[in-house]
């Protein structure tokens, strides 16, 4: 029985929050400053005060029970509010509107993970969130069409150091495609790709031209997740990144090797000086992950 005087700890709140956002409890305790331990007790004394079990915990990551979604939706408001007071009183009230960029193939990792961190403490700027090929987003990024772009980029002579991840994309087709297909010369290879100004496409075309494979365009989409359906439907193949190879996948190891690539977030000249597009770039550098 939870006792009478009762009361929602803020601190212990944020921690929940954080474990709701990022999934995860080393996650979670690294973005509020405090140890493994320390996350775990705090989750203890939360579900003491609220009567039952607030998280599922397995190897990979943390789902909310029932229960634990009721107190994520019902105390949102309430932690924004809280630190917005503090913010005003501190004079930390900062407004504005940030225009963001990314590839498709990482907007929902950072706008379920990462952005709600940002708005739940800067709830006065805006943001502006738009998706488009890296190549396109780099090109508006030069323009100053966008503050900022999360994008992928072909490795340089030499590593970005502000690099968010090195990654070298791998060519998939579906499971269920029959073995060999990638070494088939007879029929032109069926290719799902991303649209222009996608560098996995240029990739992909320049590698097969090197080669001499003949190939045909079963799908040409923005979206990653068509033409992820499609390699896994066995219609097509296609380049990925290694991180997000299904068990519906099957990578292809006789095709020409992909070059390394980077993650990048750029920042455009008209942003350098702006604090909350500093504030943003930091936010998603420090909970960025492949």
């Amino acid at each position: 029985m939870e006792p009478t005087n009762a009361t929602l700890d803020i601190d212990v709140l944020r921690t929940f929050h954080a474990i709701a956002r990022l999934r995860q409890f080393r996650a979670a305790a690294e973005h509020v400053h405090r140890s493994p331990a320390a996350v775990s007790m705090h989750i203890q004394r939360l579900e003491t005060v609220a009567g039952g079990r607030l998280l599922e915990r397995d190897n990979q990551s943390v789902t909310l029970t029932p229960l634990g979604q009721r107190l994520l939706a019902s105390t949102t408001d309430l932690l924004r509010t809280h630190d917005k007071v503090l913010n005003d009183l501190h004079g930390k009230s900062m407004a504005g509107r940030i225009k963001l960029g990314m590839s498709d193939e990482y907007a929902v990792r950072i706008i379920r993970d990462i952005l709600p961190l940002y708005a739940a403490t800067w709830s006065n700027v805006v943001l502006d969130v738009s998706t488009a090929p890296s190549l396109a987003l780099r090109d508006q990024i030069t323009r100053g069409r966008l503050h900022l772009a999360l994008v992928v980029l072909p490795l340089g002579k030499k590593p970005n150091p502000a690099a968010l991840s090195l990654t070298t994309p791998v060519w998939v087709a579906g499971a269920s495609m029959g073995a060999g297909a990638d070494r088939d010369m007879t029929n032109p290879l069926p290719l799902a790709l991303h649209v222009a100004d996608c560098p996995y496409r240029e990739a992909m075309i320049a590698l097969l031209a090197q080669a001499g494979r003949k190939w045909r365009v079963v799908l040409s989409s923005p979206s990653s997740q068509a033409v992820e359906a499609c390699v896994e439907s066995g219609l097509a193949v296609s380049m990925v990144d290694r991180s997000r190879v299904t068990a519906r996948m099957q990578v292809l190891e006789h095709l020409p090797a992909p070059p390394a690539h980077e993650v990048l977030l750029l920042r455009s000249a008209s942003a350098q000086d702006d604090p909350a597009a500093e504030l943003l770039d930091k936010t998603i550098r420090q909970h960025f992950s492949m």
